[in-house]
């Protein structure tokens, strides 16, 4: 039984790399295809990826409770290969795309199916043991990271050779991911731990509604919010803060997110293995907040280049704070809500990649423009580390529970 577990989350851990890697892939290429199909210039590309972004955000955000309540009466199994499979129909819509409205419909399907990580993390709660959870959640930031740097590279090198065909890589490595998963992936959750569809439940409002009779848990998820909206300060503002205070080009952008990438893998596919289970997921969450905090403040204030790749090391090392999250989050809930507990965790990432840009970038503007009275260019990373204040308060409180 051991053996078939350890065999099911390596498979999760590949499935998750897969897609990781062909979103990777599409990053350094899509600015490209938005200007080709638009005829306008980088600026205008910029507004329609906004878009793009928000329109996947948003049918997320929908979407995602419906495939957690889905995946708790059918299993993981049908609701991850359905992702898989609309994962690998953007992908071709991108590819082919006459038109920018093409853009969108494909961007709206990957959207509304999901992508897959929701389903994984659910899948991921029914095969690992409590005490091993958080460590077995961070194979996801470990995906993420390997993703991260191998995917622009590949993106960047068959990118000379047509601007569409890393979207066809991409969709191709959608596709093989999904015969893998249909003749591979076994299902994990046992029929006796299956509940009924409710759709009083299966929509953002109604499952938050419904989590909230776990008291600690609707805490931990608020302050999980606050830091996800966090988080875009560097999400979404790092490119332009970084040109504007140190005129880097787009080389030395690159090469600072393939350095978060190398730091997020180790981090979350080995250091948090040895730490979690040494210092406990209350204190992970704990020390992995204060550090959040830290290293927007240091980012904030970073006078040299060289700084804000020596910050990024302790904003990386927070991310023991995510696993850890997670895993108290899955502690709390039982075998039957798994999948709308993380279906409601993807709906509140989604609204925060709806609301969180938005607030960064426009602070971002405000506090560089000629207008403006005060010059800040960091005022996105203050806002953060103020936010994420607030979520460490809020989780002080909620983890009480854990120490009763």
């Amino acid at each position: 039984m051991a053996s078939q577990k350890k065999s099911a989350i390596g498979f999760i851990f590949i499935t998750l790399l897969i897609d990781f890697t062909g979103f990777g892939i599409i990053i350094p290429v899509l600015p490209r295809l938005i200007e080709e199909l638009t005829g306008g210039g980088i600026s205008v590309a910029a507004v329609y990826g906004g878009w793009l972004t928000i329109s996947y955000s948003a049918m997320q955000f929908i979407g995602a409770p419906i495939l957690g309540g889905l995946s708790d009466r059918f299993g993981r199994r049908p609701i991850l290969l359905a992702s898989l499979l609309g994962l690998g129909l953007d992908y071709v819509f991108l590819a082919f795309a006459p038109t920018i409205a093409w853009l969108f419909v494909g961007r709206i399907i990957a959207g509304i199916t999901g992508a897959s990580f929701t389903t994984a993390m659910a899948y991921i709660a029914d095969v690992s043991e409590p005490e091993k959870r958080a460590q077995n959640f961070g194979l996801v930031g470990a995906a993420f990271g390997i993703g991260f740097i191998v995917g622009p590279v590949v993106g960047g090198l068959f990118s000379q050779f047509g601007l569409r065909i890393p979207f066809l890589i991409s969709a191709g490595l959608a596709l093989i991911n999904w015969l893998y998963g249909y003749f591979v992936l076994p299902e994990s959750l046992a029929k006796e731990n299956r509940r009924a569809f409710d759709w009083k439940r299966a929509n953002p409002l109604g499952a938050l509604l419904h989590i909230k009779k776990y008291p600690a848990l609707a805490g931990l998820l608020v302050a999980l919010f606050l830091l996800y909206i966090a988080s875009h300060s560097v999400q979404s503002s790092w490119t332009y803060y970084t040109m504007e205070k140190f005129n880097w080009n787009e080389a030395w952008v690159g090469y600072s997110l393939g350095f978060v990438g190398v730091l997020v893998g180790i981090v979350q596919g080995l250091l948090i293995r040895v730490i979690i289970p040494k210092i406990g997921q209350v204190k992970a969450v704990f020390y992995g907040l204060v550090l959040y905090i830290a290293g927007f403040i240091l980012f904030a204030f970073a006078t040299q280049s060289w700084m804000m790749f020596a910050f990024t090391v302790p904003y990386c090392l927070a991310g023991i704070f995510g696993p850890a999250m997670q895993g108290l989050l899955s502690n709390d809930v039982p075998a039957n809500e798994q999948g709308e507990l993380q279906g409601v965790t993807a709906g509140l990432m989604s609204l925060s990649a709806i609301i969180g840009p938005l607030i960064m970038t426009n602070l971002f503007a405000h506090f560089t423009s000629p207008e403006s009275s005060v010059y800040f260019p960091g005022a996105p990373f203050i806002l953060s580390a103020v936010l994420t204040v607030i979520g460490l308060v809020i989780c002080t409180k909620s983890l009480r529970k854990y120490h009763s």
